[in-house]
C-alpha cells in the first residue's frame, strides 16, 4: 500500500475513533435523540419552498456523517470517501427510523 492510501486510512480511522468517543455516553445518547429530530433523520426533508428543502437536506446530510462514522466499518468509510463504494450501496438506517 503506497503512503498516501497509508496516511488517508489513518485519517478517516482517527476521525472516526474521534467522532465515537465524542458520541458515546448517557449525555451523547441525549444529543443524538435531538440530532436525530433536527436533521430529520426519520422524516422527510421536503418542503414546499425549494430553500427551506435545502437547508432541511443539509441537516439530513450531517446527521448521516455522524451516523456513517458511528455505524460503518472503518473498510465501509474508506470506501465511501474515496468512491470505491459507489458500486455497492451502503444504507446506514436510524435507530429511530428502525422503530
Amino acid at each position: 500500500m503506497s503512503k498516501l492510501v497509508d496516511s488517508l486510512k489513518n485519517f478517516i480511522f482517527r476521525r472516526q475513533h474521534a467522532y465515537k468517543v465524542t458520541f458515546d455516553g448517557p449525555l451523547a445518547e441525549e444529543v443524538l435523540r435531538d440530532l436525530a429530530t433536527f436533521c430529520r433523520a426519520a422524516e422527510t426533508t421536503f418542503h414546499e419552498d425549494e430553500r427551506v428543502g435545502q437547508a432541511l437536506n443539509g441537516r439530513r446530510e450531517v446527521w448521516l456523517r455522524i451516523q456513517n462514522h458511528l455505524k460503518l466499518t472503518q473498510d465501509e468509510i474508506y470506501e465511501l470517501v474515496t468512491g470505491a463504494a459507489d458500486s455497492k450501496t451502503i444504507v446506514v438506517q436510524s435507530e429511530d427510523s428502525q422503530q
